[in-house]
């Protein structure tokens, strides 16, 4: 489902990034451990499509994504890569459903009220659907994360420190709503964080080394 080979990635002539190989089957739940600085964060936007390494292959499904760019690399990456990161970037003017809608329309999918109802439902914010991310606390804005990164039905999920930010409950509360919305569709997912409190959560393991 996620396979890379020989990644590499440079910011500049004193910064050089290797990353170990990663082989993620389909509905499989990987965690990649990092500390500040061991490019965690780097290595899931190559991952994502975000950033494009210096050398490397990075096959999602049946696609190597490092061979797409421009608009091909966008539409797939809206149909294809769910991406939970560690603050909620949403459009402020629009409302938790228009900006779902939004995610739709992005991917080149038909917009469907009905399944962003039944998505809201389902992480139980769907009472929040008209109302602007300003207003929802913390731990709605990362249902509504989790809800938008599902929207489009992907096969892989990336999540950055979804957690880090977060109390110990709501910690827990939020990683098992990944995790069972996850299994749920059958979905990759790979979590890249340095919150230790997730590593009895995950069979699978990578540790990443400054």
């Amino acid at each position: 489902m996620l396979a890379t080979t020989g990644l590499e990635f440079q910011y500049n002539r004193k910064t050089k990034m290797d990353f170990p190989d990663v082989s993620c089957g389909r509905g499989e739940q990987w965690l990649i451990l990092g500390e500040s600085g061991s490019g965690k964060t780097t290595l899931l936007h190559l991952l994502g499509g975000l950033r494009k390494p210096q050398k490397g292959q990075i096959i999602v499904g049946d696609t190597d994504i490092t061979s797409l760019s421009g608009q091909h690399l966008d539409v797939f990456r809206g149909r294809n890569i769910g991406i939970v990161f560690q603050q909620a970037h949403f459009v402020r003017s629009l409302t938790i459903e228009e900006n779902l809608l939004l995610a739709q329309k992005l991917a080149g999918m038909p917009t469907d009220d009905n399944q962003v109802h039944q998505l809201l439902a389902r992480l139980n914010i769907k009472d929040k659907a008209n109302d602007k991310p300003h207003r929802l606390s913390v731990g709605e804005r990362q249902r509504a994360s989790i809800c938008r990164a599902l929207i489009n039905r992907p096969s892989l999920i990336l999540a950055d420190e979804p957690t880090s930010a977060l109390d110990d409950h709501n910690c827990h509360e939020v990683i098992q709503l990944i995790k069972n919305q996850a299994a749920a569709d059958e979905v990759t997912l790979l979590i890249v964080t340095h919150d230790n409190r997730l590593k009895s959560e995950f069979e699978h393991q990578i540790v990443l080394n400054n």
